[in-house]
């Protein structure tokens, strides 16, 4: 029987839930504010910078010194590719930990995960050698590399949760059909579970996207998305708020409008075998 919840509480919890989400929102909106600011209205008190003069300056200032759409171009492909080949690695390796049984499958994951524990300046030095040596440096090949096998753990991860929420008896009959490996993963196993994949896709392609570390140091030029892109805008004679924040708008805009297009998908996935 459900819980009668009174019209009170409901308008309290409501009045609470959106002022938290006002909170966590609001850097990303102030950020937005400031990019239609000159630089010298953009150092001046909130109720100023509110009320002074709105303009496109920054975007045109931005456009004319970057490229956006060039770099707009790499993080697209680096982001798109790195998630893609991981999500070909990823879903035959969660469909043998979820299906074939092992004891030491527990013991695989957490080494996985364990991965993600090191800090990524602990390895920079010998993967930047490598690429040094390989010619992999400044490339978009050398970046959906390194990006993909960054999020590999957290994509086996994902999958391998879903994947244990499908009954094994579906797969059984499959097999009692006839159903080779292949088939079994292709027809059976990804459509099932295609919330789950929908929405690791959608998580690792935002954490492709917004990687610094890694796309700062292996980049100059020619490969360089969207963070390097923002990063340009921080120099030894400071911070330019405006057109800092202009960037960042323009980085920010192409993720925030595929997440507000996708939240059903994304929290579809999320919740995908939460309620048996």
């Amino acid at each position: 029987m459900a819980r009668k919840v009174s019209t009170r509480r409901k308008a309290i919890m409501t009045a609470i839930a959106w002022v938290i989400a006002f909170l966590i929102f609001f850097p990303i909106l102030w950020t937005i504010i400031l990019s239609f600011k000159s630089e010298g209205d953009a150092i001046k008190s909130p109720l100023q910078v509110l009320t002074s003069h709105w303009s496109f300056e920054s975007y045109f200032v931005v456009q004319e010194r970057s490229d956006y759409f060039r770099h707009f171009w790499n993080s697209v492909v680096i982001s798109l590719g790195s998630t893609l080949i991981a999500l070909v690695i990823a879903i035959p390796a969660a469909w043998a930990m979820a299906f074939v049984p092992g004891k030491r499958t527990k013991d695989v994951l957490m080494w996985m995960l364990s991965t993600k524990m090191m800090p990524a300046v602990g390895v920079l030095v010998p993967i930047y050698l490598m690429f040094r040596d390989w010619g992999l440096l400044d490339t978009r090949i050398g970046l959906v590399a390194v990006l993909c096998l960054m999020n590999l753990p957290i994509v086996i991860w994902m999958l391998y949760t879903y994947f244990k929420e499908i009954p094994n008896d579906i797969l059984e009959a499959a097999r009692m059909d006839g159903a080779t490996l292949s088939s079994e993963i292709l027809y059976v196993l990804t459509p099932m579970a295609v919330p789950g994949i929908a929405s690791t896709l959608l998580l690792n392609v935002i954490l492709a996207w917004n990687e610094a570390f890694w796309t700062l140091n292996l980049t100059a030029a020619k490969a360089a998305p969207l963070t390097a892109f923002i990063a340009a805008y921080s120099s030894p004679e400071g911070l330019f708020y405006a057109k800092l924040s202009a960037a960042s708008t323009l980085a920010i805009a192409p993720i925030l409008i595929l997440g507000w297009f996708s939240q059903k998908q994304l929290v579809r996935g999320l919740t995908f075998g939460a309620v048996k």
